[in-house]
């Protein structure tokens, strides 16, 4: 194990110097407290879990102190958000602290959001507050436990500093993790500004740090854009597949390494809507669950503009042109493993979609319905209001089964007990405005083990209350 003090600094996004972040310092937290801690997520640093009882993790974590080898920096970048191109973005909130490499050479950037006011705050104060805090580290640490790719979350802090949004609310900050904070945003700063320079120099730092096989390819740039198609692709797959809304997918909040970045106004579906919306600020429903997809097709065409310098645009339409038949391949992989179907057969997607439609006309419980048909639980029937035609599709759907039934012994690792649910952060997040962290610390654990299911932790699986259903989520922090 490492200690705090000993962590190995190598802060190479730094380097690249002032055209590409600003240096700036953290603006501590008032008598912060720790209101919780990922051990996952230290271990990735090879940290001692018991580090976060110390006084200097929650100093070190609140902005108080600073590693004397970090280099905190505001990341410059720009980006289109709900369709529109913004010409200058950055870190308005957040500090990359620093890049920390392990015992098994990787590097994690420790990122530091509600770190108050940067050249990039665009008149804003810099701060996070406790909720969007506390829901970004839930939500980090549920999708890795659920096996969708996703930036980590190391702990949350809370300070008395007041911060003012729709409310007067406490001030907080998240230390997040990944091995880059690059973003799709990135070079569409340097490509609409012009600075090609700078853009080739940002393409080669990612080609080393994130995509070093790529170099290899006989053209590294467009190799490197097909890995970063592919992971993308495949991390909304796995949204789609297990019932996850993103909110926000403006081409800033997309990670070059194709993992959930930026948490903001998400949720995981309760009753299954194929077009629901779970950010209030979504008028148009552009970042409908059902439109994730096509936006990050076209999120990924906006990132093939700004590589355009190097790579012929031909083969960027190529490479655009794989997007849906991959996304619609992984998405039907990911649902045969959930409903225990092997291989494939040529009705599969009609058989899908054939549940789906019923799940939405009787506003049936995505998560819910799911595992009781994994568990063969004939109450999965009660699901359903016309019983009939769900009863004839669970027929079928058991003749496809009895196909192979060797695929049926893994349904049970792949479809969910514990969920995420909107109304569980919120009565996590209420009671930690009251200085009470328990819950928080408790649903944490449960989503550590989202397939098991936990004595005494049945309501933690129960179907959401009326008032817990559809809630929506506004982007304020």
């Amino acid at each position: 194990m490492t200690s705090l003090a000993d962590l190995q600094f190598d802060n190479r996004f730094a380097r690249l110097g002032d055209t590409f972040s600003s240096k700036v310092v953290p603006e501590p937290l008032s008598n912060p407290q720790l209101v919780v801690s990922s051990e996952d997520a230290m271990a990735l640093l090879d940290l001692d879990p018991a580090e976060a009882q110390s006084e200097i993790f929650t100093e070190l974590f609140s902005g108080m102190k600073i590693w004397s080898e970090a280099e905190p920096r505001a990341m410059v970048y720009s980006g289109h958000q709900f369709g529109a191109y913004n010409p200058q973005l950055g870190d308005g909130r957040g500090l990359l602290l620093g890049e920390v490499i392990n015992s098994t050479g990787e590097y994690w950037d420790l990122h530091l959001k509600g770190a108050g006011s940067t050249p990039y705050s665009r008149m804003g104060d810099g701060r996070a507050v406790l909720r969007s805090s506390i829901r970004e580290f839930l939500a980090s640490e549920a999708l890795q436990a659920l096996g969708i790719p996703t930036s980590r979350a190391l702990c949350v802090t809370v300070g008395d500093n007041p911060v003012y949004r729709e409310r007067q609310e406490r001030g907080a900050m998240l230390l997040r993790m990944a091995p880059s904070h690059i973003r799709f945003g990135h070079f569409e700063f340097f490509y609409y500004t012009k600075q090609h320079d700078a853009l080739r120099e940002l393409v080669d730092f990612t080609l080393q740090s994130c995509y070093p096989a790529s170099q290899q390819a006989d053209e590294p740039v467009l190799d490197m854009y097909r890995q970063v198609l592919r992971r993308t692709v495949d991390m909304i797959a796995r949204w789609q597949a297990y019932g996850f809304c993103h909110g926000v997918m403006n081409t800033d909040n997309m990670s070059i390494l194709g993992i959930t970045f930026d948490f903001g106004p998400y949720a995981f579906l309760d009753d299954y809507d194929a077009g629901h919306i779970c950010n209030h600020s979504d008028h148009e429903g552009r970042y409908a669950f059902n439109r994730q997809p096509a936006i990050g097709h076209w999120n990924l065409a906006c990132l093939a503009q700004a590589l355009t310098p190097f790579v012929e645009v031909d083969q960027l339409k190529a490479e655009l042109a794989t997007v849906m038949p991959l996304h619609q391949a992984e998405y039907m992989r990911l649902m045969r493993a959930r409903l225990g179907w092997a291989g494939e057969q040529p009705g599969d997607e009609e058989l899908l979609q054939r549940l789906l439609q019923q799940m939405q006309d009787s506003a049936s419980d995505y998560h819910i319905t799911l595992r009781l048909l994994a568990e063969d639980d004939s109450t999965a029937r009660d699901q359903f209001i016309d019983r009939a035609t769900f009863d004839a599709w669970l027929q079928q759907h058991q003749a496809r089964q009895a196909a192979d039934p060797g695929a049926l012994a893994g349904r049970l690792t792949c479809n969910p007990v514990y969920i995420l649910r909107n109304y569980l952060a919120q009565q996590a997040i209420t009671a930690a405005e009251e200085n009470d962290f328990s819950e928080v610390q408790q649903l944490h654990q449960i989503l550590r083990q989202p397939f098991t299911r936990q004595p005494g932790r049945e309501a933690y699986a129960a179907p959401p209350p009326d008032w817990g259903r559809r809630l929506e989520i506004s982007c304020s922090s």
